[in-house]
C-alpha cells in the first residue's frame, strides 16, 4: 500500500515545470496544479494500479522506476516500459473513465507526484485559460504517444515478413 503525503508547493512547481507534460506553462498554473498534488512512495514490487482498475490519477516520476505492462493470457506479464525520473503515466485517466488499459508496478523503490483527476476537472473549470493550455499538453502528449505505437506496429509488421 503506497505512502501518501502532501507535497511543498515551491519544490512541486519546480518538479512540474521540468516535465514535458507541462511544457511551457506559466508559474502561476504549474503554481495552481502544485497545490493539487500528493506524493505517493511504493517498495519494489508493488503494484501501483493493475490493468482494469477504475483510473483517476496521473502520476510523475520523482524519483526510481516504474513498470508499465500487461498480462498475455498463458504467456505472463509483457513490459511495456520502464519510467525514471520525469517520466508520467496515466494521462488517459484524465480524459475517459475506461479502466486502466495496463499494469504499472514499482520495478525499483520509487516516489511518485499524483493528480487526481477530479481536483484537475475542478481547477478546469475554474481556470478556463489554464485548461486551455493543459489540453493542448495533453493532446500533444497523446499524439505523440500514437506516433510512437504507429512505428512500433509498422516496425514489428515489417520484421514478421521476413
Amino acid at each position: 500500500m503506497a505512502d501518501m503525503s502532501a507535497v511543498d508547493v515551491g519544490t512541486a512547481v519546480e518538479l512540474l515545470g521540468k516535465i514535458k507534460f507541462f511544457d511551457g506553462l506559466p508559474p502561476a498554473y504549474l503554481r495552481r496544479i502544485s497545490e493539487l498534488v500528493r506524493e505517493e512512495t511504493y517498495q519494489a514490487g508493488e503494484i501501483i494500479f493493475a490493468e482494469g482498475d477504475r483510473g483517476d490519477k496521473f502520476y510523475v516520476v520523482l524519483s526510481g522506476a516504474v513498470r508499465v505492462s500487461r498480462m498475455v493470457p498463458g504467456v505472463g506479464e509483457e513490459a511495456l516500459s520502464v519510467l525514471r525520473e520525469g517520466d508520467h503515466f496515466g494521462e488517459m485517466s484524465l480524459i475517459d473513465d475506461s479502466p486502466r488499459s495496463a499494469h504499472v508496478l514499482a520495478h525499483e523503490a520509487c516516489r511518485l507526484l499524483v493528480l487526481s483527476r477530479e481536483d484537475l476537472e475542478d481547477l478546469l473549470f475554474i481556470d478556463r485559460d489554464l485548461a486551455y493550455d493543459l489540453l493542448w499538453n495533453l493532446v500533444r502528449t497523446l499524439t505523440l504517444r500514437l506516433r510512437e505505437t504507429n512505428n512500433r506496429a509498422t516496425f514489428l509488421a515489417l520484421a514478421s515478413k521476413f
